[in-house]
Parts: structure tokens; C-alpha cells; sequence
């Protein structure tokens, strides 16, 4: 299928060369009603090839969208994602059959003469009111989301967790018992003080450092994200969240999981994704893939940028008690 495209691309960009070469030879030149008429089916039977390929695409590589949302907020995003790409389609396919269709119903005819006339006060209004009135009402809907998957004052007993971000790998950090993170600065990164905590301030002693990022789920989580070095961009695809990490300031997002990494794994989509993933992993004599979230950087924060991955496990709330339990807090391991 790839090869085919490519030769399907070598077709239309030779045919462009061709005609952009015929251009310095039209001086002088009339188009006849047989020129007009070639053109106008011409541009007719590209728009059928044209909606064609865009079913075409829609059927065969829908496979690579994502999943249903891991997060309750997720779904609030998906929803305006939809919104959003329904009337940008269908105001594309309304608009792109009309310039088809009058391409091809007004080509030029001996005889014909186009209908001119200076303005029209109701064309005008028409098409800038209801754009404007269509935008505003994405905009509006689109702060409405963002204030509430953002709003995280009603959490009850949210989990925080601190993110921290350097080329080119990911850390985290847990608010322990107290469910306050302590103070940290760049400038106190010493030895195993990696994300440079300050371990002055009391709310910093029962802080758990960690390189594998647990969540539970039906928890809200709120994430505190801090950089080290350049712009790094925390971003988690199937929570649907993402946010900047920036050197000198501490950004913030939230979200509440809503399906256990085993959960993903069980959902048909993920499973059909995975199987074609690992169809192309078996043609290459790779190992096969297990899916598992995943925290990247969205950001080209440098020549490594790509290593920055961490695995992100969601579990069962009881689990990650568990879990958390058995972690060294950050004093504990400084001690040592």
C-alpha cells in the first residue's frame, strides 16, 4: 500500500512539472469549449477521487486513533473533540462539493456570460455571522472544559504528585502522610537529591521519590510539573492530558483515572492496536509489545528528546496503598 502511494505521488508531481512547463507555452493562446469542457470533467472527476480517498482514509487508518479515554476528564475532551471535527467535516465536504461542482457546471461555454454584480449586504452578513457566531460557541464550550477538567478545588483527598522533567529523562515525586509536597529548587540538587528537594522545609521529610509513576484508579490526581533544564512537555495521551514543564515555575494539571492499566489492555481497540503493531514487530524480528500508558515529552527538548518515556501503571486503589506504603521516603534514603 505504501508503494503505491509513493508511485501515485511520482504520478501527480510529474504531471505537475508537466503543466507548470506548459504554462510558459500558453503566450498568445485561447482555451476552445473542448480546453473549458476536459478541464471542468477533469476537475469534476478529481473531486470524486478526492471524497473517495478521504473515506478511503477515514475506514483504513482510523485503527490508529486512540483509545477510549483512561481519565473521567478525558471523555469531556473527547466530546469536544468531536464537536469540533464534525463541523470542521462537515463544513469542508459542503464547501469543497461546491467548488467541484461549479468548477465543472460553469466551465467556460462560447456564448456564456457570468452573472456580476458589485456586493451583497446578505451574502456578507451570512457568512461572517454565522462563522463568528459558530466559533464563539466552540470557544465558550471549550473554556468550559477547560475550567472544569482544571477546577480541581471540590477533589476529595486528591493524590499529589510532582513530575519533574531534564534532559532527557522524567522523575516523580509523592506528597507522603501529609499529602504536601515539600519545597525544592534546582540549586539544591545534590547526590541522591535529584529533583533538588528542599529537605529544610518539615512537609519535605515523608516525600517519596520514585522513577516509576503508579496511579490509582478513581482517584483524582493532581500533578505539580517542574523542569530542570529547557521547555519539556508533560504529556500523557490517554488521560488526554498534557502540560508544559517550565524551568523556574511550577505548572499544574489534573485528572481522575477511570480504567486500570490491565483494564486498557482488555479493551478491544487496545487490542487491535496491539495486535497491528505487532504484526509489523513480527516482519521485523522484534519482540512483541504489551501496551502500557505512558508519560512522553512533547516537546524536541534536545538530541535524546525520544528517551523520554516513563511507564505510568494504573492500579486498583488498594494496590497503590500498598505500593506506596513500601516506598523509602526521600529522608530515609539520604540518611542512609
Amino acid at each position: 500500500m505504501t508503494a503505491l502511494l509513493y508511485v501515485l505521488l511520482a504520478i501527480i508531481v510529474a504531471i505537475a512539472i508537466w503543466q507548470i512547463t506548459n504554462i510558459f507555452n500558453l503566450k498568445g493562446t485561447i482555451a476552445t469549449d473542448k480546453d473549458n469542457n476536459t478541464q471542468g470533467i477533469l476537475f469534476a472527476v478529481f473531486g470524486v477521487f478526492f471524497y473517495g480517498l478521504m473515506i478511503f482514509s477515514f475506514w483504513k487508518y482510523s485503527v490508529i486513533l486512540l483509545p477510549e479515554a483512561a481519565s473521567v476528564e478525558g471523555e469531556q475532551y473527547d466530546t469536544l473533540y468531536l464537536i469540533t471535527m464534525l463541523l470542521i467535516l462537515f463544513v469542508q465536504a459542503v464547501t469543497q462539493f461546491l467548488l467541484f461542482y461549479f468548477s465543472f457546471k460553469y466551465r467556460g461555454i462560447k456564448g456564456r456570460k457570468a452573472l456580476f454584480y458589485a456586493d451583497s449586504h446578505k451574502l456578507e452578513m451570512i457568512w461572517t455571522i454565522v462563522p463568528a457566531v459558530v466559533l464563539a460557541g466552540l470557544v465558550l464550550y471549550g473554556l468550559t472544559v477547560w475550567n472544569d477538567v482544571m477546577d480541581s478545588s471540590d477533589a476529595e483527598n486528591p493524590l499529589i504528585v510532582e513530575v519533574y522533567a531534564k534532559q532527557f529523562q522524567w522523575e516523580a515525586r509523592y506528597a507522603g502522610a501529609d499529602n504536601e509536597l515539600g519545597k525544592a529548587n534546582v540549586r539544591l540538587i545534590e547526590g541522591i537529591n535529584t529533583m533538588g528537594v528542599d529537605m529544610t522545609d518539615k512537609n519535605a521529610n515523608d516525600d517519596i521519590a520514585v522513577r516509576e509513576l503508579r496511579l490509582p484508579k478513581g482517584r483524582k490526581v493532581i500533578f505539580k510539573f517542574r523542569s530542570q533544564d529547557v521547555l519539556h512537555s508533560a504529556y500523557m495521551p490517554h488521560f488526554r492530558a498534557q502540560m508544559n514543564c517550565v524551568p523556574g515555575m511550577v505548572t499544574q494539571f489534573a485528572f481522575t483515572p477511570k480504567l486500570t492499566t490491565s483494564e486498557m489492555r482488555a479493551n478491544e481497540e487496545t487490542i487491535a492496536k496491539v495486535e497491528g503493531i505487532n504484526k509489523i514487530r513480527a516482519e521485523k524480528g522484534e519482540d512483541p509489545y504489551e501496551f502500557d500508558y505512558l508519560l512522553l515529552c512533547n516537546k524536541i527538548c534536545g538530541a535524546s528528546h525520544y528517551n523520554m518515556q516513563m511507564k505510568i501503571i494504573v492500579e486498583e486503589e488498594a494496590a497503590f496503598n500498598s505500593w506506596l506504603k513500601g516506598q523509602q521516603t526521600l529522608a530515609q534514603a539520604i540518611s542512609q
